[in-house]
């Protein structure tokens, strides 16, 4: 126990600072997501995306704090990248669509109630969102459909928001 007494205390010190930055960055993100209006369960995915790559974090510092050597850390971290970049590439949409979900997160400018038009040649759609999430929008259109459209999609598309008032137009036809 003497043996690794100053590694202990490093690790202490690590866990520490590491919990105040993770409830620092979750109490921001809930913030972030009530001014714009988004869910709490988006706001507590970015949170857990978040805590994920702090617990990566953790993991690396603890390898140098018990002693592991820079070119051995490399060799591994290497390795593990070289593995998990080919199980991405096999699922490339997937990532794609939850980083795009990242983005929205922080600067989509429709939130949950709106109606909006996404000028698309091949399925323009026109409809209110009904969720946010991590892979899609969910939407529901005039007729009662329910429309599930891609996060990466609906970067890369012009979206039109549509006005309240012509909401309330047709309603009344």
């Amino acid at each position: 126990m003497s043996v690794y007494k100053d590694e202990l205390i490093y690790t202490a010190i690590v866990l520490i600072i590491l919990l105040v930055t993770r409830a620092i960055i979750v109490l921001t993100v809930k913030k972030i997501g009530q001014k714009s209006g988004t869910t709490e369960a988006r706001a507590a995915l970015i949170g857990r995306y978040a805590t994920v790559t702090l617990v990566l974090l953790a993991l690396l510092i603890e390898a140098f704090i018990f002693g592991a050597k820079s070119s051995d850390i490399t060799l591994v971290f290497s390795s593990v990248f070289a593995v998990i970049g080919v199980g991405l590439f096999a699922v490339w949409s997937i990532l794609s669509n939850v980083t795009s979900g990242v983005i929205m997160f922080f600067s989509f400018p429709y939130k949950v109630g709106d109606k909006i038009k996404i000028h698309d040649k091949d399925y323009p759609v026109e409809a209110i969102i009904e969720d946010i999430r991590a892979f899609q929008l969910i939407l529901r259109e005039d007729n009662g459909d329910l429309v599930t459209y891609p996060n990466n999609l609906i970067l890369q598309k012009a979206v039109t928001l549509m006005e309240k008032d012509a909401l309330d137009d047709s309603s009344i036809l």
